[in-house]
């Protein structure tokens, strides 16, 4: 079948308004063609919380099935690099309305692309 994907634990998640506020309030911006990535680098002395992910994505990428299928891939984007990116803070992913068109591989691609 294939290797079992580990969870994707909460203390990974942004799931909180206030939290996606704050880190579009005070969050760097950087933006790809089909992206808009949001990140706040926390203190390491001040926090041990690890590196959290949110993810946003509107109507406007496509219908319910299309917008799971983007998340899904940012997820896993996430999980395979998480090591690669900053070590604490928060991170927050909007997708633009042409990422619908692109495979997991290529999630990868422009978003490693865009945090290296």
């Amino acid at each position: 079948m294939g290797e079992p994907r580990e969870r994707f634990p909460r203390a990974s998640r942004l799931r909180r308004s206030r939290e996606f506020q704050r880190v579009a309030r005070l969050g760097q911006r950087m933006t790809t063609e089909h992206f808009i990535v949001l990140l706040v680098r926390s203190d390491p002395k001040k926090s041990a919380d690890p590196l959290r992910l949110g993810v946003t994505v509107s109507k406007r990428v496509g219908n319910a099935v299309v917008r799971n299928r983007v998340k899904r891939g940012i997820r896993e984007w996430f999980r395979r690099s998480r090591v690669c990116l900053a070590p604490r803070g928060d991170l927050v992913v909007i997708a633009r309305q042409g990422a619908a068109k692109l495979g997991a591989r290529e999630i990868s691609q422009e978003l490693s692309g865009v945090l290296s």
